[in-house]
């Protein structure tokens, strides 16, 4: 199943993506949740329920009427893992690391699909990291390896879109990372039975079309289960939160001299089974946030 969260007539749904359609669960179903992590708290409840709506068919919008959201636009938790294929570490000049590096993109920067990434006034050292994404099914804490897939709604696509100098600035990743418009997520959360092993997709991110990224998920160092029992030996993970899993080589900060992003670029990440996220860049404007005050 491909889910997806749809803006539609000022208002945010829950959907199952079918071809060139979406199934809106809120016409099939004036029960269920319309938002993303509250349906998926609903376990086997809402997969049933999707699944019924699907079946009945009707309810169907074209994609082309709506505008797709990040898949989970307000996560609890919106993780990420850094160093975490070899030849990755091996560009950034990085010891390998013995446990896996956790760290936090505040949830405000999460973006949706073709919404823009901004280049911040304060810097110009911004960088692509095409990832895949773990969305959590199920409240769960103290998840072996072997438990893992079960406390997996799905996967998705990340760009941990990432200010390198900010970065830099303290041992801390949290600046670095989680810079407004910085967490493109999407198109759609696939789930595990429909994926199959997650660790097995062809992963690529290209910038204006050139290919910047191009590896497998078999090349995780640690990998998706790995993380799941790592994290949740500290923390409860709640239906919804999204956990980056880590960047193949090729990013812009590794190029000499790095070719960070500008305004006008268009990254692409796609990954196999699941689509391609592609989102444009655009310069921060001081008079959008003013806006907002």
């Amino acid at each position: 199943m491909r889910l997806a969260s749809f803006a539609f007539e000022d208002t945010v749904r829950v959907g199952v993506v079918v071809g060139d359609e979406v199934v809106d669960l809120y016409l099939a179903e004036p029960e269920a949740p319309t938002d993303m992590s509250a349906f998926l708290a609903l376990e086997e409840e809402g997969r049933v329920m999707a699944e019924m709506a699907v079946e009945r068919g009707g309810n169907r919008r074209p994609l082309s009427d709506v505008v797709l959201m990040a898949p989970v636009p307000r996560p609890q938790k919106f993780l990420a893992v850094g160093l975490n294929y070899g030849d990755h570490i091996a560009e950034t000049g990085a010891q390998t690391p013995r446990m896996p590096t956790i760290f936090t993109k505040q949830v405000s920067c999460v973006q949706r699909p073709g919404g823009g990434i901004e280049i911040p006034l304060a810097s110009r050292n911004v960088d692509y990291e095409g990832e895949l994404g773990i969305v959590i099914g199920k409240s769960c804490r103290h998840v072996s390896a072997a438990d893992a897939a079960d406390v997996i709604a799905g996967f998705t696509i990340v760009n941990d879109v990432s200010v390198r100098d900010f970065q830099r600035h303290t041992p801390q990743f949290t600046m670095g990372k989680s810079f407004d418009t910085h967490g493109p997520v999407g198109p759609v959360i696939v789930t595990g039975d429909e994926l199959g092993d997650p660790h097995t997709l062809d992963i690529q991110t290209r910038v204006n079309g050139e290919l910047r990224q191009d590896s497998n998920t078999k090349h995780l160092i640690f990998n998706c289960y790995d993380i799941i029992e790592y994290v949740t030996q500290a923390m409860t993970l709640e239906p919804g939160d999204i956990i980056a899993t880590g960047t193949p080589s090729g990013v812009a900060a590794a190029m000499t001299p790095p070719r960070w992003l500008v305004a006008g670029d268009t990254v692409s990440i796609s990954i196999g089974g699941i689509g391609t996220l592609e989102n444009s860049c655009v310069a921060e404007e001081l008079a959008s946030h003013e806006e907002h005050h």
